[in-house]
């Protein structure tokens, strides 16, 4: 693994998903502060270690997100973080913050018995990436980074300021008509003052929005669901909009100008070069000047991990990584 650092370029890989596999180890692990994390091994007991983190906050992971990693090679970490998937308590937004979860990949860490890994997130998932490897850079190989979110004001501003509803005015009046129009001028406040009412009904009946906001823009062909689970949909909202109300409970900027602690590893950051959700500036400003990391602008493709130009880059990635230490 050591010489993977400066061999991150070109691979024979033809980005298909590998096939699915069954986990051989699924645990709950209790973090403290009432959170019990459901977290799960799949692959090579043996393998390279790779910690996935999945997108929202509170997405959740899936199945799905096994198949990005050689089962021969790699020992694929999957959790759900707090509050989400198959973690409990469901939708609990106290003792949750960035710095709770970071604390909880270490503890993750140690139950498992890992030196060190290579990280894999997308959208969120690459904003806690981030955070975990400025605050513990001594436990990261390698980091792949999808759809790039920084966690900043403006980054917040585009998605649910108004930026990106130049493109989807049709979809953005969908978003505000729940919200009363002298509400509108900060939509993640108003959102706030519904999903945390404490009414349970009105919680639910505000998320589906939120959530349909969100997914419908993040594939290229624009196609977000009718419908969800209403206590996913809840999850999810409150989650997401906890963090974005706290401003992800980071410094204004403070993965940029951080950066520095993690400017040693090698990193791959694969970006949509039409995500709407997370647009490209941000991977760009976040690659720009960082020696060991290599940006992937892929065309035609927006911000999800199952658009098909994005997961095949994402498995080249791996694979890539794979047949480095193969040669090694």
């Amino acid at each position: 693994m050591d010489r993977l650092a400066g061999q991150i370029g070109g691979t024979s890989s033809h980005g298909r998903l590998h096939p699915m596999v069954e986990p051989f180890d699924r645990r709950v692990i209790d973090v403290g502060d009432g959170h019990r994390l459901h977290v799960e091994q799949s692959g090579n007991p043996d393998g390279v270690p790779v910690i996935v983190l999945h997108g929202g906050p509170g997405g959740g992971c899936s199945p799905y997100m096994r198949r990005f990693f050689d089962p021969a090679h790699y020992r694929a970490i999957l959790f759900d973080q707090r509050g989400c998937g198959r973690s409990q308590p469901h939708a609990a937004v106290i003792a949750n913050t960035t710095q709770h979860l970071i604390a909880d990949i270490e503890c993750i860490r140690h139950a498992l018995g890992i030196e060190r890994a290579i990280l894999f997130g997308g959208s969120w998932g690459a904003t806690l990436a981030l955070a975990y490897a400025q605050a513990h850079p001594e436990t990261v190989e390698a980091m792949v980074l999808r759809g790039v979110f920084l966690g900043r004001r403006a980054e917040l501003d585009w998605f649910y300021g108004g930026g990106v509803a130049r493109f989807f005015p049709d979809r953005w009046a969908e978003f505000q008509a729940p919200i009363p129009e002298a509400e509108r001028g900060d939509m993640i406040a108003a959102y706030y003052r519904r999903l945390f009412s404490g009414d349970r009904g009105q919680e639910t009946r505000f998320a589906l929005p939120w959530l349909i906001w969100e997914n419908a823009l993040a594939g290229l062909e624009i196609t977000g669901p009718g419908h969800a689970p209403p206590e996913y949909a809840r999850t999810f909202a409150r989650l997401e909009n906890h963090y974005f109300a706290h401003g992800c409970f980071l410094d204004e900027g403070q993965l940029l100008r951080d950066r520095h602690r993690i400017e040693h590893i090698p990193a791959v950051i694969v970006q949509g070069r039409y995500d709407m959700v997370c647009p490209p500036s941000a991977a760009w400003e976040l690659a720009e000047g960082w020696d060991r990391a290599e940006l992937r602008l892929v065309p035609a493709s927006g911000h999800a991990l199952s658009e098909p130009r994005i997961a095949a880059e994402l498995v080249r990635v791996m694979d890539g990584f794979r047949d480095v230490a193969q040669r090694a």
